[in-house]
Order: C-alpha cells, then sequence, then structure tokens
C-alpha cells in the first residue's frame, strides 16, 4: 500500500464517506487542507448522495486529478481531451479490479429502494462491504499516475 492509500483506509475507517477518504488523503498533493478537502468530497459518498451512481473513491479519486491536472481554459479542447482521456482511463482501471465503477453493483445491491441515511460504522459494516478497499485501489491509482507524470 502507497502512503495515500493508508491514508485514504485511515480516513474511511474514522467514519469519513470513500470519497472524503480518498480526496482527503490527497491534500499534501492538491493543496486543499484536509478539512475543505472532506467538505468538498461529502457530496460524492455513497455514489452521490447514497443514489449508489459511481463509487465515492473513483470520484474522490477524480477530483483529486482535478486540481492536480484539470483544465482552466474552456478554449482549449485538447487538454479538455486529454484530462477526460486521464479521468475515464482511471476509471477504467479501477473497475479493472471490481468489475464496475458503480456502487451498486460493487456492492451488488439489487434493490431499487433510495435512503439518504447512513448506515451506522460497526465491526460488521466494514466487514461486509469492499469500500475500504477500493479506498485504497483508487488512491493506488492516483499514486501510480502521479508517479508517470513525474517521468
Amino acid at each position: 500500500m502507497t502512503e495515500h492509500s493508508r491514508k485514504a483506509v485511515e480516513l474511511f475507517r474514522s467514519g469519513y464517506n470513500c470519497s472524503q477518504a480518498v480526496f482527503a488523503a490527497f491534500s499534501d498533493v492538491t493543496g486543499i487542507d484536509e478539512k475543505t478537502s472532506v467538505k468538498m468530497a461529502s457530496p460524492f459518498g455513497g455514489g452521490l448522495g447514497r443514489l449508489r451512481e459511481i463509487c465515492g473513491a473513483v470520484s474522490g479519486m477524480s477530483l483529486a486529478a482535478g486540481c492536480l491536472w484539470g483544465y482552466d481554459d474552456t478554449e482549449n479542447k485538447d487538454a479538455k481531451t486529454e484530462h477526460y482521456a486521464l479521468i475515464s482511463g482511471m476509471a477504467k482501471d479501477f473497475a479493472e479490479v471490481f468489475g464496475s465503477y458503480i456502487c451498486k453493483d460493487i456492492l451488488a445491491i439489487k434493490t431499487t429502494e433510495y435512503s439518504p441515511v447512513a448506515e451506522n460504522r460497526t465491526p460488521e459494516f466494514y466487514a461486509l462491504r469492499p469500500c475500504e478497499r477500493c479506498v485504497a485501489v483508487a488512491a493506488e491509482i492516483l499514486d501510480k499516475r502521479i508517479e508517470q507524470t513525474k517521468k
């Protein structure tokens, strides 16, 4: 595990959602303090407000990548294309490990019922979910991309 993946797991274990855990783990490289990071990433937990869509770990990884390599020139189509390729590539890397980057698929949720109520973080919660591994893998994928940009 990388230092960032260890930090992401630690943050997740302390009660933060998957997106918060991954994004805040990279505070040292994004330049955004941990408190602000967890606030910014808070909507993306549970696959966006517990809608079980894009995995929060993937969202947190993408937010950090946006801080590091995002584009800001709306006229630069090449930069936009390059950034989208980076993000979709990381999401595909994640899906290679988990079979999907969709929260409900990863958790094998069959119901279409929605509840905004977060589950209590109990030993059973952690034992039954792959979320801890998801945040670790997302952080490792981002670390790999960071290393690649240094070369």
